[in-house]
């Protein structure tokens, strides 16, 4: 059986769009080796009435790692993604946070554990300049009056950070950005309010090749200040480009999960259309070692159950039940 692997396996080498940033930012320390992963689902099901829209999700979001979760239309992508920031409540299962059960009512829930989503729409105002969107609904005061220096100053150097030099001014309106520049904007706003998750819904939808890769990078610099990234993408090409791992859902279940490296699109292709890849069956299974008892095998037939304990290092996919 091939089984889930641990949040400490060795991800894929790290892809040509990933820059070190100049220093890591004093929220997101360095996770010592062996501890609990930044975000732990176990059991998640959600159901919409009759419709079962994910069924006993367990996945782990290690800190500084890109994970990409892929799916066909209506997988359960956006599902996850929404129960994870706290717009839905699982109906089953626990979310863990660090290694302690945790209870998402409401976006400012999720925001208050530093979870940050960019949904396709970037929740961006037209009208207003770069600065303004950054701090929108949190503008700092000085004396009754906007802080307009502080707001400029700290605006100026997340972007920097973030190595998104291509606007002309901080002080222009976002309507006049492109598209991969909005993304960053939307990105930067997330860092700047010390977000240790952020998670990306199709960031580079309709977008051309110079703003893709001014994504991907931005992306890239994510993960290396120790922020976990989450992409949600239907562009595999670019999955394989920036992610470490990648978790493939079919049907609201998760078929397959693990370390990029041990997927190709062909295998990924399968698993999101059938739930199951021989490509990924075929392949021999790293050495055993004991792992979490949170750590099982997931199904991928409906109705099936969760398989043996974990190995560490291989790729999780769903195998029928034997119950």
């Amino acid at each position: 059986m091939v089984t889930t692997p641990s949040a400490d396996d060795g991800a894929r080498p790290a892809p040509a769009v990933r820059a070190p940033s100049p220093a890591a930012p004093a929220h997101a320390p360095a996770a010592p080796a062996g501890e609990d992963p930044l975000l732990r689902l176990r059991g998640i099901g959600k159901n919409f009435g009759p419709v079962q829209a994910l069924i006993d999700i367990d996945l782990d979001i290690p800190a500084g790692k890109v994970t990409a979760i892929v799916g066909d239309n209506g997988a359960g992508k956006s599902t996850l993604i929404k129960t994870i920031s706290g717009i839905w409540q699982p109906d089953h299962g626990q979310i863990f946070w660090l290694g302690k059960t945790v209870h998402l009512h409401s976006p400012r829930d999720a925001a208050s554990l530093g979870i940050a989503t960019v949904y396709q729409d970037l929740a961006l105002c037209d009208n207003l300049d770069i600065v303004q969107n950054m701090y929108l609904g949190r503008e700092p005061l000085r004396h009754w009056q906007l802080d307009e220096n502080t707001m400029e100053t700290t605006a100026k150097r997340t972007l920097a950070d973030l190595s998104v030099m291509t606007v002309r001014s901080i002080r222009q309106p976002v309507g006049s950005l492109s598209g991969g520049q909005r993304q960053a904007v939307a990105v930067a706003r997330a860092v700047m309010q010390e977000a240790r998750l952020v998670i990306m819904d199709e960031p580079t939808a309709a977008l051309g090749v110079t703003q893709t890769r001014v994504v991907l990078d931005v992306i890239g610099r994510l993960a290396s200040r120790n922020i976990a990234v989450v992409v949600i993408s239907h562009n595999l090409n670019e999955v394989m480009s920036v992610a470490d791992r990648v978790a493939v859902l079919h049907l609201g279940r998760l078929a397959a999960v693990g370390p990029t490296a041990r997927f190709d699109t062909q295998a990924i292709v399968e698993l999101m259309t059938t739930g199951t890849s021989a490509r990924l069956a075929a392949e021999p299974a790293a050495p055993a070692e004991t792992a979490a008892p949170a750590e099982q095998a997931q199904p991928s037939q409906p109705g099936g159950q969760g398989g043996g304990p974990a190995v560490a290092g291989d790729v999780s996919t769903g195998s029928p039940s034997e119950h």
